[in-house]
């Protein structure tokens, strides 16, 4: 356990760094507060697949259909509703929870890579429906102009708005992990035949991960469209679900800040890359050859196994 003086330590530290977010509007140009809301928006994407993938173990291979599922229902219900915003709000992650339900229950007597094949056969049913109905989610052409709120209209406005939303939301997940549920899931990921010998009901707790994390796909869903105002086929597209993958991968799956620091990366290199060539995919695909090769456990899970070799007592907290 830290010293009291580490401990306080630490509290001014995330402090500081919170006033410094929210003072940011006032200091930088308006593109830079727009990627920041896009690194903002992907990491909680990430770390919400990091709560089942490196928390529960699950294979979950098409996460991205739930935030596309989020994205789609929030932006359908403010064009062709008249009911209020924060209600859209809070139905995109109740959507995306039930999807993330309904496959969960046809995959959840599969396991490991089972699983995620099927889920990504599920998740591009879903894909192709959005694709192909022109006439309710607007085909190919997605769903432009969506009118979110005036407070959330301005570039400013929509970052702070994700930037309170996502502490929030990252602070449910982090307490969901370190919580009694968040232990039995991270034994269920390392030993799901002796977590059921000791009466622990391992497909209930695994759907209720789910659940979880499809839920918070679908807030990451509802505040890309505030921030972009459109919505797109390509968000349930299994590609996307690869390159949140990636994100966990590279910033190190066993770790809670792993995937936020591994999507301000991939969205970061993605932007630069985009300046000079359309293959990002082929890039995408170098990055994860390499993280395989010469990074297996991540930026964080390196520095966390390289502190915990110099130093077992130090190494042995959180990263």
């Amino acid at each position: 356990m830290s010293p009291p003086g580490m401990r306080f330590k630490s509290a001014g530290f995330a402090f500081a760094a919170l006033a410094v977010l929210f003072l940011l509007p006032a200091v930088l140009p308006r593109y830079y507060l727009y990627l920041l809301s896009l690194v903002l928006v992907t990491g909680l994407l990430a770390t919400s697949l990091n709560l089942v993938l490196g928390f529960g173990g699950i294979y979950q291979f098409h996460h991205a259909v739930f935030y596309g599922a989020g994205a789609y229902v929030f932006a359908l219900m403010l064009m062709k509703t008249g009911l209020p915003a924060w209600l859209a709000y809070v139905s995109a992650p109740a959507a995306a929870a039930l999807l993330s339900l309904l496959m969960g229950l046809i995959c959840i007597r599969l396991s490991k890579l089972y699983f995620g094949m099927l889920q990504i056969s599920l998740g591009s049913l879903v894909w192709v429906v959005v694709y192909r109905w022109y006439g309710f989610t607007g085909g190919d052409d997605g769903l432009q102009g969506i009118p979110v709120p005036g407070a959330l209209s301005s570039t400013s406005g929509a970052y702070i708005f994700v930037l309170a939303v996502c502490l929030l939301c990252l602070a449910l997940m982090y307490r969901i992990v370190n919580s009694p549920f968040g232990r039995i899931f991270q034994s269920i990921r390392d030993n799901p035949e002796r977590s059921a010998a000791i009466g622990v009901d391992v497909r209930q707790h695994q759907l209720i991960g789910l659940v979880l994390a499809g839920a918070f796909a679908g807030v990451a869903g509802a505040l890309f469209v505030t921030v972009e105002g459109s919505a797109f086929p390509e968000m349930l597209f299994w590609t996307l679900s690869l390159e949140i993958l990636v994100m966990c991968l590279l910033g190190g799956w066993l770790t809670f800040w792993g995937p936020m620091l591994g999507a301000a990366i991939i969205v970061v290199l993605r932007t630069w890359v985009g300046i000079y060539t359309d293959y990002w995919t082929l890039i995408l695909g170098v990055i994860l050859m390499l993280l395989i090769y010469f990074l297996p456990d991540g930026v964080l899970g390196r520095a966390r196994k390289k502190k915990t070799i110099e130093n077992p007592v130090a190494g042995a907290g959180k990263v």
